[in-house]
């Protein structure tokens, strides 16, 4: 989608997870578009760290979007 995702101006429609520093994670409540193919997500991972592991256990699909300084995860399923 070419434009940086701002979760501060989508806050009020997420549910912050986890926030320990180097990586956030929010649920989506309210059909926030996936920064990779514009579809809702079901969670989204923000990460300035090189590399992360998780579990997909509950994801059909995974986006994966790279900014200049981060990292986004969006699950979809």
């Amino acid at each position: 989608m070419g434009e940086r995702f701002d979760q501060h101006a989508v806050r009020h429609r997420m549910k912050l997870l986890r926030s320990d520093g180097e990586v956030t994670l929010y649920a989506n409540r309210d059909d926030v578009s996936c920064p990779a193919c514009g579809d809702p997500f079901g969670r989204i991972l923000l990460t300035e760290q090189r590399s992360h592991s998780f579990d997909l256990s509950d994801a059909d699909r995974l986006c994966v979007t790279r900014e200049s300084d981060r990292l986004l995860v969006c699950t979809h399923g």
